[in-house]
């Protein structure tokens, strides 16, 4: 019987775990070593916001990973790999043979380099445990700084000024989203975000966070300092891979992968945040550190363990965020300073379009607008389908050059629909977990 060892319990680790039991009904082994309980870090926005309780976070507690018949090594940390004896080390020197490994060990967050940084009431928000301590310290007139004006930041923006905070966001670079949108969107989204209180400061160095009674004192290369209660670190990730030094794996920003999401050494897989794997755009290789792209390499990579010969076509760099009733969206590659760039935008709404295009292949695209109008969130659906099946529509492009707002005609006539919706990760539709049936 094969023995599946996943380092991992976040998104890919689990959809790996559910996808080789949907494949094979338990006729295999699966050890899952993780740090803590598997959890869903999609949804600590809403436990911040209060919306869900704490249980709502957990995705797989020890019962349910029994129940798939799972060996779960909780609390484990894992602390190198023996590639060519096949074998994973823990911590504390307990060994783990293997006859498939995938890595999914995510990725933590950076704080930036500034003194005080590591002080009281400063906090990443990234794990379930940093989001406790946020939430502990944020409600109604709580003065919040989030330094990082990037995606990340933005999950949690509406939680905290739904509920009464005084925010101000610091941002480095000289826009706000600087790698999900350009200077067009950014500024519709500032001014969006000035409307309802929320004060941005861009092109602002932070230099020091220190103590003031009970307050931070955040000081900057220029302007004036500014008083909190509660300081956000919001200034990037990297993929967990330090500790796969010395395994023989090829590594870049993260762990070098095929399209199978197999590694270098061929029983050796990885996914999710620490995998650099093809682009559906460009076919480079890159880091996606985004839900669904984890999702696709747990699975990928399950079903390759399992020994079916599944190709992965690739993820699609996207990121999607409701800031205050406002959506924004960008997918592909939206800052293509080579593509042929078609934009427009309506102030008075406001909303921003912006179609990026080689040939007559849509390969990038931006969309900002009210998240209640019909239109806005049904053009983000057809965006990402037109972008993501690289369907081509050349003979619609002078039409969305003149109108970028009217995409729903192109998608229609374009087929892509028809395209997406027998299209699944693994040829077929996924099965939920409780339905996932174990034989005895």
């Amino acid at each position: 019987m094969a023995r599946h060892v996943i380092v991992g319990g976040g998104t890919a680790g689990w959809n790996a775990i559910t996808t080789l039991r949907e494949l094979d009904q338990g006729d295999s082994e699966i050890v899952l070593v993780a740090d803590e309980t598997p959890y869903s870090r999609m949804v600590l926005p809403y436990y911040l916001a209060r919306d869900i309780a704490e249980s709502h976070v957990y995705i797989a507690s020890p019962p349910k990973l029994a129940a798939l018949n799972v060996d779960a090594r909780l609390g484990a940390r894992a602390e190198r790999i023996d590639a060519s004896a096949g074998k994973l080390i823990l911590e504390g020197g307990d060994e783990i043979e293997y006859d498939n490994l995938l890595i999914a060990t995510g990725s933590s967050a950076v704080k930036a380099p500034v003194p005080g940084a590591d002080g009281k009431n400063v906090h990443s928000f990234w794990t379930f445990p940093q989001a406790r301590a946020v939430a502990s310290g944020v409600g109604e007139g709580a003065r919040v700084a989030m330094i990082g004006a990037g995606f990340i930041a933005f999950t949690i923006l509406n939680a905290l000024v739904n509920q009464g905070v005084k925010l101000t966001v610091v941002e480095l670079e000289s826009r706000i989203l600087p790698r999900m949108i350009d200077d067009t969107g950014a500024g519709i989204v500032q001014d969006w975000l000035n409307e309802r209180g929320v004060e941005v400061r861009t092109s602002t160095q932070v230099t020091s966070i220190e103590d003031k009674g009970d307050a931070k004192l955040l000081k900057f290369k220029e302007g004036p300092d500014l008083e909190v209660d509660l300081v956000i670190m919001a200034t990037g990730i990297k993929p967990n891979i330090d500790w796969v030094a010395g395994s023989g794996l090829e590594t870049n920003q993260g762990i070098l992968v095929d399209e199978h999401c197999r590694t270098n050494v061929e029983n050796i897989y990885a996914a999710g945040d620490i995998a650099e794997g093809p682009d559906a755009v460009t076919g480079e290789k890159v880091v996606h550190a985004i839900e669904p792209t984890a999702m696709q390499h747990g699975r990928v990579a399950a079903a390759n363990m399992a020994g079916q010969e599944v190709a992965y076509k690739g993820s699609l760099l996207m990121n999607i965020v409701d800031v205050l009733d406002m959506e924004i969206a960008s997918f592909g590659a939206w800052d293509d300073a080579d593509a042929e760039v078609f934009e427009a935008v309506r102030p008075e709404r406001p909303a921003y379009r912006k179609l990026l295009f080689h040939g007559g292949r849509l390969t990038g695209a931006i969309i900002l607008g009210k998240t209640r109008e019909i239109w806005t969130t049904n053009d983000v659906g057809m965006l990402k389908g037109l972008v993501y099946t690289g369907v081509d529509i050349l003979e619609w492009k002078e039409h969305l050059r003149e109108n970028p707002f009217d995409v729903k005609r192109a998608f229609l006539a374009s087929g892509a629909a028809g395209g997406l919706l027998p299209e699944t990760v693994l040829g077929r539709p996924s099965i939920s977990a409780h339905e996932i049936a174990i034989s005895s």
